[in-house]
């Protein structure tokens, strides 16, 4: 009876630290599917950003970090349960890569809090785009095709400017096409999100808004204009920015329409592994093997997980 009275006290005094910090520890799941969805979160990163990413290392602890080429660590999973304002406001790298962005055409709004690539992990966008105004200013490089700049590291300007080449020769026969194009609202701008303390994409040189329509934002409309607008919105026009690693803000919940963001890791885990692996399958299943810098990164997680 002493040791059932004990435990039970212990219990109550875990809950109540728990509340008194704020937070709760993230609910535990199926560890194996855990672990599988750990390692391809951090295999897309790794092919996202080849030039940043050098290893992922497991600490004594538990705890796994992305090791950036700089030496900075960049923790996987905080433990942390959050609400969806919690992960936007601070998110983790299982934040961020929670929501498998979705490759097909849509004609409708996305549920309210399905955001895929909204989370956005900081400390690993200043690692690879600059962590001040004049380091991003630095890497800017002019587009070809258009008047925008865009940042020169981790291929994002490249990208844009193979968007261009293809898109700008169909606006030309096409006036919707060309319509939601021009005029262009920008790209980048170093400024914070309106009513926050985070950085816009845009402050990174990552993001392009097209032409504005006042039925693009979810502040400036009801749900009902922005579904009309998503539905006659250009398919070619996503398709073509998906092809090159961007993500379409049309595709969250808390819509964005004229809204682009270079974000490859949100796409690479989308194209490799946006369905669920299949009971046998290896959990790098899909991804070319083949490839010896792929094979290596697979190596090294592997290591990581021993």
């Amino acid at each position: 009876m002493k040791n059932f009275i004990t435990k039970v006290y212990l219990i109550i005094a875990s809950l109540c630290l728990v509340l008194y910090s704020g937070c709760t520890v993230k609910a535990a799941s199926d560890s194996s599917d855990y672990e599988r969805i750990m390692k391809q979160d951090i295999l897309s990163l790794m092919m996202a950003y080849p030039d940043y990413i050098s290893d992922v290392i497991q600490e004594e602890n538990g705890s796994v970090h992305v090791v950036m080429k700089s030496g900075k660590k960049i923790l996987y999973d905080d433990k942390k349960e959050k609400s969806f304002e919690g992960k936007i406001a601070n998110p983790d790298i299982q934040d961020m890569m929670e929501h498998i962005y979705p490759l097909s055409s849509i004609s409708k709004l996305m549920d309210k809090n399905f955001d895929p690539g909204r989370c956005r992990v900081y400390p690993l966008l200043k690692e690879v785009y600059g962590d001040s105004k004049e380091k991003v200013q630095c890497s800017l490089k002019n587009v070809a095709y258009t008047n925008c700049q865009f940042s020169g590291n981790n291929k994002a300007a490249e990208s844009l400017e193979l968007v261009m080449k293809e898109l700008i020769p169909m606006a030309k026969g096409n006036n919707t096409i060309g319509a939601c194009i021009y005029p262009m609202s920008g790209t980048f701008n170093y400024r914070y999100i309106a009513g926050t303390n985070r950085l816009s994409p845009h402050a990174f040189g990552i993001a392009i808004d097209l032409a504005r329509d006042n039925r693009d934002y979810w502040k400036w409309t009801s749900a009902e204009e922005g579904e009309k607008r998503i539905a006659s919105y250009p398919k070619e026009i996503v398709e073509i920015f998906e092809k090159n690693n961007f993500i379409w803000g049309g595709k969250w919940g808390h819509f964005d329409i004229l809204h682009f963001e270079y974000r490859p890791e949100i796409i690479i885990k989308a194209r490799y592994f946006g369905e669920k692996c299949k009971a046998g399958e290896l959990w790098y299943e899909g991804v070319s093997t083949e490839d010896a810098t792929i094979k290596t990164y697979i190596e090294k997680i592997e290591k990581a997980f021993k």
